[in-house]
């Protein structure tokens, strides 16, 4: 059987490593239309998180089996349709994950000044798309939307001292403009409560943790919450009591503060407020502040609900970012979408009236979750697969050309496709860059570089 699998992230290459794993005879394909892989892995986690990025050495393994090919540089949709590859093989598997973010859908949003968290991210990390963003770094105060794991990467990064940055493999760039940024203020603000915050405990304690910068907790947004956490599960529980404590405690930046010293930097949490609009400075060039609306939360747990009470609240700030989640977009014509979820319908991973097609990751239960998450998801999807070869639901019967027919189509249409030994190359040259910095590496960020590399 011939697998072609979309999308070169964690969902893609997991879902492969699976079906490789547990099938003697299938033969993998993986397109990505970068011509890097790795996705999120590269492009999303923090680059003062170089232990999470380790998974690429399984995937490298993964790539680098007999019965494993990687085709970088090829758009699906637009190169080859997902018709054409159904034509090319035995089963198509779409793991292109959330290549797009969820709008605030308020006034202002669209001012200078205002970035998705997902472009600010792409940006300090080297995704093509997001390499001109030039964020604005001119001001003291930024304000985050969003009080999830990405939200405090964002925060972390704009408040770290730049030597413990200068050693990951954020992109030169960004390096430069983070080193004349003048944010000295991070409010990190969400509609509900500290008993419905997203981010995880290590995320948090390596934000209390962060050297020169000091915590802004309200003692009062804690009030009675160690009773309502008693019965919450571990997880929830042990990090509403990490942020109780450190409302409560009086730490050593406080005692410097009485000294006369004040820390260079500061960061806090603010809870129950939602956004209503992006105040625009006099000339109505930027962004100076935002609207909040004071809410109320109706429920408890993680299904409370945040009413707007009427009351509202301004706040000054340069830089607004919203981190209020990734979002998938439709890939073909051919392929069901749930635009309202912005997920492909489908059931353990099998797109609902298409038979031989589906989808894991993100696309196929939307953008939550860590790489984890997403490898059990595509077990969970690479066994459906398995288990339809093996029922008989996907007829083997008539031999298919996989790469063979592709690279037809490719060619018709003067598309080239970088092999994994291409990046093999580009990797080798980023390594060496970074080498020469003192970084584990220097990513290169536009795509013609990455193809001159390597002589395409």
């Amino acid at each position: 059987p011939r697998v072609c699998v979309v999308g070169s992230g964690p969902a893609g290459f997991y879902t492969a490593q699976h079906i490789l794993k547990h099938h003697d005879g299938a033969l993998v394909d993986i397109y990505e239309k970068l011509p890097v892989p790795f996705g999120l892995v590269r492009f999303g986690v923090a680059p003062d998180h170089p232990e999470v990025k380790n998974v690429t050495n399984t995937f490298t393994q993964t790539a680098r089996s007999q019965r494993c090919a990687y085709y970088g540089n090829v758009t699906v949709g637009r190169d080859v349709t997902v018709p054409e590859l159904q034509q090319a093989y035995h089963a198509v598997v779409l793991s292109y994950g959330a290549e797009d973010n969820r709008v605030l859908g308020i006034p202002g949003e669209n001012l200078p000044g205002v970035y998705s968290a997902r472009a600010f991210v792409g940006w300090y990390n080297g995704l093509p798309e997001n390499r001109d963003l030039k964020p604005d770094l001119s001001c003291e105060t930024a304000l985050i939307l969003g009080h999830g794991n990405v939200a405090l990467d964002i925060a972390r990064i704009l408040l770290s001292p730049l030597q413990l940055l200068r050693k990951t493999d954020i992109t030169d760039s960004s390096l430069a403009a983070l080193a004349c940024s003048k944010v000295k203020r991070v409010w990190l603000v969400g509609r509900r409560g500290p008993l419905q915050v997203a981010f995880t405990i290590k995320e948090l304690r390596e934000m209390i943790n962060l050297p020169g910068a000091r915590v802004l907790l309200d003692p009062a947004d804690f009030k009675g919450l160690e009773s309502a956490v008693r019965d919450a599960p571990r997880p929830r529980k042990r990090l509403t009591e990490l942020m109780i404590k450190t409302a409560l405690e009086k730490p050593v930046e406080m005692q410097a503060a009485a000294a006369g010293e004040v820390p260079p930097r500061e960061w806090g949490l603010k809870f129950q407020r939602s956004p209503q609009e992006v105040l625009p400075s006099a000339d109505g060039s930027r962004a100076r502040g935002i609207r909040m609306a004071l809410t109320q939360l109706e429920g408890s747990g993680d299904s409370a609900k945040a009413i707007p009470t009427g009351d509202v609240e301004e706040l000054e700030c340069g830089l607004v970012l919203s981190s209020i989640g990734y979002r998938s977009v439709p890939l073909d014509p051919a392929v069901p979408f749930d635009s309202q979820r912005g997920v492909i319908p489908n059931s353990s991973g099998r797109v609902q009236g298409v038979p031989g097609l589906y989808c894991s990751g993100w696309v196929k239960r939307g953008p939550t979750g860590v790489i984890i998450t997403t490898m059990n998801d595509s077990f969970d999807t690479a066994q459906s697969v398995l288990e339809d070869l093996q029922g008989g639901v996907l007829d083997i019967s008539p031999s298919r050309e996989g790469f063979g027919l592709v690279e037809s189509i490719l060619h018709s249409r003067g598309v080239r496709p970088v092999s994994f030994s291409d990046w093999e190359k580009i990797d080798a040259a980023e390594v060496a860059r970074g080498k020469a910095a003192g970084k584990p590496r220097e990513k290169i960020v536009d795509p013609a570089e990455m193809l001159r590399i390597i002589g395409h």
